[in-house]
């Protein structure tokens, strides 16, 4: 006899940071393996064009605006996404962008900011879909992290403290969870190719690539493609109950060494 009810049919998926990047890989990935999906994001068109794109494929998709910095936007989100596709059974927390910046030079606003929609906004997530979650004894809460929750690197301004608290949110989630039946998880991304930080001038990219060179940070130059995020937060919500996948930390791979002559 099973230890667990098994996960039901329908799971109904919740994505913050959908519009683009890992964000968009992950909703296709929970789609394709037959999951509704919620996809939430400030650019609602784009999450509304992928939401089309999905439900020509044969899959089910509701797109609504999302602010995770704002928590009557992240209320309005789950209520709508809910009444239109069921009650949540997965939720991947990924809204984000990236500011490089040294500390001492970044506007204390900016910094706030980053920690307001990286970590705050999971817990504005948290906070609206957890009890819900509690109530039926299952569910899945992804945190898409970051590597440099690890191990910093310079010139990312916020986004180093901002990945390490979401990443201690995520621990102390899971020991608040255990009994519940809610699994809670973090992935956490390697050097990944999105539009993150990618409209950074080449002054401010420049120096921050010095400096991780120096450090050792940029071993190779291979990067990893939100697909490979997405397979690994799909994989995370689709383990059985009775496993739990606490953290999958993906690096990439490094280009294969050319023989020696």
């Amino acid at each position: 006899m099973p230890r667990f009810e098994p996960h039901p049919e329908r799971r109904p998926a919740l994505v913050s940071g959908a519009s683009s990047g890992i964000g968009t890989a992950t909703a296709y990935a929970l789609a394709e393996l037959g999951h509704p999906v919620a996809l939430g994001a400030r650019r609602v068109e784009e999450c509304e064009a992928i939401a089309e794109k999905i439900r020509a494929e044969g899959g089910e998709a509701f797109a609504h605006y999302l602010d995770v910095s704002s928590t009557d936007s992240v209320d309005a989100f789950v209520e709508a996404s809910e009444d239109a596709l069921g009650a949540t059974e997965i939720v991947v927390s990924g809204a984000g962008d990236m500011d490089f910046s040294l500390v001492h030079e970044m506007d204390a606003e900016r910094f706030e900011f980053q920690v307001n929609v990286h970590l705050n906004g999971t817990q504005r997530l948290a906070r609206r879909v957890l009890p819900g979650m509690i109530e039926r004894k299952r569910g899945d809460f992804v945190v898409i992290g970051s590597d440099c929750a690890d191990v910093p690197r310079p010139r990312m301004g916020a986004y180093v403290a901002a990945k390490t608290g979401l990443e201690a949110l995520v621990v102390q989630l899971r020991m608040e969870l255990e009994g519940t039946g809610v699994r809670a998880s973090t992935v956490r991304p390697g050097p990944t190719q999105t539009g993150a930080g990618m409209t950074s001038p080449a002054e401010v990219v420049g120096p921050l690539l010095a400096d991780w060179e120096r450090w050792g940070f940029a071993r190779h130059p291979y990067f990893l493609r939100a697909s490979d995020i997405a397979a690994a937060a799909a994989t995370v919500v689709s383990v059985p109950r009775g496993a739990h996948i606490v953290l999958v930390e993906v690096q990439p791979e490094a280009p294969l060494r050319k023989e020696d002559k």
